[in-house]
């Protein structure tokens, strides 16, 4: 049951568009259409969906005045971003006219994770999504690609108007590749190996102070963060298992898009090993470089088919 996956280890740098990364920019041929969802986008109001750009300028004055109070002007800033709200007051509903274009989640080159398991004569997967709930997590649109066929590259790629949650559009990071051993949620094994891991995992749970009918799916079973491959987790939902819309071939897990990169409950199982030549691990439970939220902090799995990549994907929020 084990199976490889590559651990992804975002950190906060400037990729360009020949590296690997999250929310980076991507190697985007010029003579290609962006892609655009033109699905309906619609927000309560309650919390009112901001541009690209005022979300960014948030994230900045947040970062420059950490430690400090903040000046007039950036409290100024702030407050014209998001207006304070008056109360009692009824949301109101926004509805954003036309295609939204979509944004830059991921580009994951071959030669940096080794368990991407391209079509044939293509080295280099981009991931974009529309930043706007369809219907409970962002729709995503996958694209391999040969990086060698791409000769002129498109330099200013559009943005959408707005952006439902300032989760949903990630900070530039580098990626750290580490390459792992999973095995399945405990979910999907059988009640009499569930039994056997339960018994297995009594001494080794009580010496590190954890319970053991949880131990093995947070020590053992599969790595909290972003990463390619391996298994999936079902925190939130039974095992779904689906099959290709095209084929009927089952599916299996792409690419796991999380909010953070270590879990609260892992103990020290899967703290990454150091990075040669890279600045030491934030070192912290919570950490998430790429303020990626998917809902209140969970996970968005996308599954391929084995059988042919390029046939229509499946998401799911776990």
């Amino acid at each position: 049951m084990a199976r490889t996956a590559t651990r992804l280890h975002p950190r906060p740098r400037a990729p360009t568009r020949h590296d690997s990364s999250i929310g980076g920019p991507l190697l985007w041929p010029a003579e290609e259409p962006w892609p655009y969802c033109r699905e309906p986008h619609v927000v309560d109001g309650v919390n009112p969906a901001l541009s690209p750009a005022d979300l960014r300028l948030e994230r900045r004055i947040f970062a420059a005045s950490h430690g400090r109070d903040l000046t007039p002007e950036e409290r100024e800033t702030l407050e014209r971003i998001r207006p304070p709200r008056t109360y009692p007051a009824r949301p109101a509903v926004q509805a954003y006219d036309g295609p939204m274009a979509m944004l830059p989640v991921a580009q994951l080159y071959v030669r940096d994770v080794p368990d991407l398991s391209p079509p044939e004569g293509k080295d280099l997967l981009q991931v974009l999504w529309c930043p706007f709930d369809h219907p409970i997590m962002p729709r995503t649109l996958l694209f391999w690609r040969s990086a060698a066929a791409v000769t002129g590259i498109l330099d200013a790629p559009p943005e959408p108007s707005a952006v439902q949650f300032g989760g949903y559009l990630p900070e530039p990071c580098v990626l750290e590749p580490e390459r792992i051993t999973e095995y399945p949620d405990h979910l999907e094994l059988s009640e009499e190996l569930r039994e056997q891991l339960r018994q297995w995992s009594v001494p080794q749970a009580a010496g590190e102070d954890m319970d053991p009918d949880t131990y093995y799916d947070c020590v053992l079973s599969n790595a909290p963060g972003w990463k390619v491959g391996g298994w999936p987790a079902w925190n939130s939902t039974d095992p779904s298992p689906q099959s290709c819309s095209e084929c009927g071939t089952g599916m299996e897990l792409l690419m796991t898009v999380a909010t953070f990169e270590e879990g609260d409950d892992a103990g020290n199982s899967w703290s990454p090993h150091p990075h040669p030549g890279a600045g030491p691990y934030p070192g912290h439970r919570g950490y998430n470089a790429t303020g990626v939220q998917i809902g209140s902090g969970y996970r968005q799995h996308l599954f391929v088919c084995p059988a042919e990549p390029e046939h229509p994907h499946i998401e799911s929020m776990t």
